[in-house]
């Protein structure tokens, strides 16, 4: 009897220790169980309904004759200048827009209209794409004239040629794009007055474009015309007309070139018309993600002295600029050298040489 009395006793013991361990196993289980469908699933990023990008740029040049560079954004010398701050709100899609804001010397040159919160404005329009084939835009825009831009991280030199200083700038206005076909395409605009956010001058300038785009050429042909000045008793009215050539050529990974060519004419109402000229050649060679060189080789004739301010002038500029690639930041080492058939680079003594040789180091910063 105490045999059976045992047995049933340590039978009873185990059956007891079996029930509380499948149910400490059970209530664990049951436990994580809960805490997985508790936990909130992660949150995903909010996105903005726009992208943000922009730069901004610094330099510092030096004239060995102390002339200062006649093109644009560079006309300090031996001194640190400032460039600009840029910053540029976007939006790409049937329907879209760009709000490209920017301050400092760069800016308050490219921009115009110092003393008002329009210096401020480099850009600013909205796009409506009905078609895949057709895109208007309208407000102000950068101008589809010349091969440089006004933003330095767009240009391989950090000094501007002598066509792009006396390009225009900028339109504002309204104008289609069309996709004739797959490389093919074409540019109609109707713009205010030319680097003018306002129409002072009566009459509208008109833009065209034809181009032809692949993966390795892009070639431009660029028309802007209008009148530039309205005449009155003594004077006549005067239409500007400009034909301007485009083209890049991606010869390999490291090798490209840039061909610009263009002719400005003057048309007067009443009397002579006055224009000038002028033809470059670029090229750029990545010897690797650290380094590209870039080089620059210009020609302006400017036989009425429009630009250089003697009648049947020229200059020939050289320019070579390394671009030392650190990250977002591009460091530019340049050598230019400007060489005129007359003496017309003048100092702060007034005085006038024929050459001007200078030397400059820019810090460009993108993101």
């Amino acid at each position: 009897m105490r045999v059976l009395k045992y047995t049933l006793i340590l039978i009873l013991f185990f059956d007891t220790s079996n029930f509380m361990l499948n149910a400490q196993d059970a209530e664990v289980t049951t436990v994580s169980e809960l805490s997985l469908v508790a936990e909130p699933e992660p949150e995903e990023e909010s996105k903005l309904p726009f992208e943000v990008s922009g730069f901004v740029d610094v330099y510092y040049g030096y004239s060995f004759t102390d002339n200062p560079l006649p093109t644009s954004f560079t006309e300090t010398t031996n001194s640190f200048s400032l460039g600009m701050a840029n910053l540029v709100f976007s939006k790409e899609g049937k329907v879209g827009f760009v709000a490209d804001l920017a301050v400092g010397p760069r800016a308050e040159v490219a921009n115009g209209f110092n003393g008002t919160t329009l210096s401020a404005i480099k850009q600013l329009y909205v796009t409506y794409s009905p078609a895949d084939w057709v895109t208007f835009t309208l407000g102000n825009y950068g101008t589809h004239v010349g091969y440089e831009i006004i933003d330095a991280p767009g240009n391989i030199n950090y000094s501007t040629s002598y066509m792009f200083s006396n390009g225009p700038f900028y339109h504002t206005g309204l104008k289609a794009d069309f996709a004739l076909s797959e490389n093919f395409g074409a540019m109609v605009g109707l713009f205010d007055d030319t680097d003018s956010k306002v129409d002072f001058t009566p009459g509208k300038h008109v833009g065209a474009q034809v181009s032809y785009a692949n993966e390795s050429v892009g070639i431009y042909l660029n028309y802007i015309g209008g009148k530039d000045f309205e005449g009155d008793s003594l004077s006549s009215d005067v239409s500007g007309h400009q034909v301007d050539l485009t083209a890049t050529f991606q010869l390999s990974e490291e090798l490209g070139l840039g061909v610009n060519a263009t002719s400005k004419t003057n048309a007067v109402a009443e009397g002579d018309n006055t224009g000038w000229f002028g033809a470059a050649l670029y090229a750029n060679y990545a010897f690797s993600e650290l380094f590209t060189l870039g080089l620059r080789g210009e020609y302006i004739g400017d036989p009425d002295g429009e630009i250089l301010g003697a009648t049947d002038g020229n200059v020939l500029s050289l320019t070579a600029s390394g671009n030392f690639h650190i990250g977002a930041l591009t460091i530019i080492p340049e050598f230019r050298l400007d060489s005129a058939s007359d003496e017309v680079f003048p100092d702060e003594d007034g005085k006038f040489t024929q050459s001007l040789p200078v030397f400059l180091v820019a810090a460009v910063y993108s993101f």
